[in-house]
């Protein structure tokens, strides 16, 4: 298939001189490959300067090459705009849905940022990371937000003994928080409320959030009763009021509306008698994932989110709260590729031609489950010219485990290393074992230096949960 001429790539080496030079202007979430991407003897891609052949020799694949400097970069982007649009206080926190393991964690803990957890598991992850970085417990809490629509009972108490801020999505949470709470003489438990805006957006069904029948947060209908509630709790301290509208979303609109509406809520709460002092305008910043893709910049968002906010306090007459933003796949997608070794190849004339890699659909679900695209290249073919189109066919047993089609390629052989660019987001967290098959490792690269973040797991690692009853086994063995 044909692109159109502003878009022919005629090598990989294109790729790099067409965005890595751009983004070093602009904005990193506009990137398909990593900020430090160069192309090295003439053919080899090199993240953090270290040659993807090499990686792929040394750790296998397929492999998750995450680099140190673009996920900084992203960092830095978000806190230094907020710093320089917005003229009250505030934080950003990530998304760990996105990508949560202790150097992830590890890294965006030390550019000062906190995070949003959404499970018991998130939550002890990072707790974990920042306590081996040397925060103190009392930082540790102060910058983890618990968030999820059906927290158990455990999770619930996990989140008060470490005294995080919780984000209440419904009735039960709320009452189940004050319950357990009353247990706990002298203890106050810090939330936020989350609202349902009832904002559409241009995003894949799955991944709205914030439209009228959501399944997160309460409904306007109920706020007022929800405030009324609240407000007879000793055993809660609410801070403020949070909303999310979505993933991927290219339209810097829905933000603006978002944030008259929460402040409109705001300032409702306080009349009642509430007073807050922190607004979570939550994340939904795309990226880029093929050269179509024209998501705003970092500062473009973070602008219009503070301008809004600002516009709309003072509107009420509000001093301006605490505003935190939190960016998940914007800030971790573009830091990493996926490096596959090309297999077997089956030509259809005609039709297509497939070409297989070492994975799929259990080391990136997106493209099954949401039909999502990618960009890709020969990472060992950098320089060689762009001559064939292909579908990039996964190694399950699903005929729908394609991770790309009509992907425009050099002429390939068994070996040859696939790169699949934008990868930091929504791959490693939802990675499963499908057909029995070990995740992947992911290494961290920076300046020559590659660290393993996540082993490869084993077969052993596969049957390691699995229990097999006694009374299935012969009765010599017994």
């Amino acid at each position: 298939m044909a692109l159109e001429p502003k878009y022919i790539f005629r090598t990989g080496q294109d790729y790099i001189s067409k965005y890595t030079n751009k983004i070093l202007q602009k904005s990193s979430n506009h990137c398909l490959l990593p900020l430090t991407s160069k192309v090295v003897n003439n053919d080899y891609l090199e993240i953090g300067e270290c040659n993807i052949k090499n990686l792929v020799e040394q750790f296998g694949s397929p492999l998750y090459v995450l680099d140190e400097i673009t996920l900084r970069t992203s960092c830095r982007q978000y806190r230094d705009s907020f710093n320089l649009y917005y003229e009250g206080p505030s934080q950003v926190i990530y998304a760990s849905k996105a990508w949560s393991c202790l150097s992830v964690i590890g890294v965006i803990a030390t550019e000062n940022l906190g995070f949003d957890v959404v499970s018991g598991g998130e939550l002890y992850t990072a707790q974990i990371a920042m306590s081996k970085l040397g925060y103190s417990k009392l930082e540790i809490a102060n910058k983890i937000y618990f968030h999820g629509n059906n927290k158990s009972l455990d999770e619930l108490r996990l989140a008060i003994n470490s005294n995080c801020n919780i984000v209440v999505d419904n009735w039960l949470e709320l009452q189940s928080l004050v319950k357990l709470g009353n247990d706990l003489p002298e203890k106050s438990i810090r939330i936020l409320l989350r609202l349902t805006p009832e904002i559409e957006c241009h995003t894949h069904e799955y991944i709205k959030t914030g439209h009228l029948d959501s399944k997160f947060g309460f409904s306007l209908n109920d706020f007022e009763a929800v405030i009324n509630y609240v407000i007879k709790q000793k055993v809660l301290d609410c801070l403020g009021l949070h909303s999310h509208i979505g993933s991927q979303i290219f339209e810097k609109q829905p933000h603006h509306d978002l944030a008259f509406i929460l402040v409109k809520w705001f300032k409702k709460a306080q009349e009642l008698g509430l007073i807050l002092s922190e607004l979570n305008i939550g994340g939904g910043l795309g990226i880029s994932y093929t050269h179509s893709d024209d998501p705003p910049s970092i500062e473009e968002w973070v602008k219009t989110v503070s301008e809004s906010v600002m516009e709309a306090c003072m509107e009420n007459n509000l001093s301006f709260p605490k505003l935190i933003a939190e960016p998940g796949r914007s800030l971790i997608g573009s830091a990493c590729i996926t490096a596959y070794t090309i297999g077997s190849r089956k030509e259809i004339p005609g039709l297509c031609t497939y070409l297989a890699i070492d994975g799929g659909m259990s080391d990136n679900p997106r493209p099954i489950t949401y039909k999502s695209l990618y960009s890709v290249l020969i990472g060992n073919k950098m320089s060689k010219k762009i001559t064939e189109t292909f579908t990039i066919a996964g190694k399950h047993c699903e005929s729908g485990d394609i991770i790309i089609k009509d992907a425009q390629l050099p002429q390939t052989r068994t070996g040859d290393i696939l790169v699949v660019m934008g990868t930091g987001a929504y791959n490693y967290s939802m990675a499963s074992n499908y057909n029995r098959i070990p995740r992947p490792a992911a290494v961290l690269v920076n300046h020559g230096e590659a660290s393993l973040i996540v082993r490869r797991e084993t077969y052993d690692d596969l049957v390691r949960q699995d229990c097999l009853p006694q009374r299935l086994l012969p009765d010599c063995l017994l």
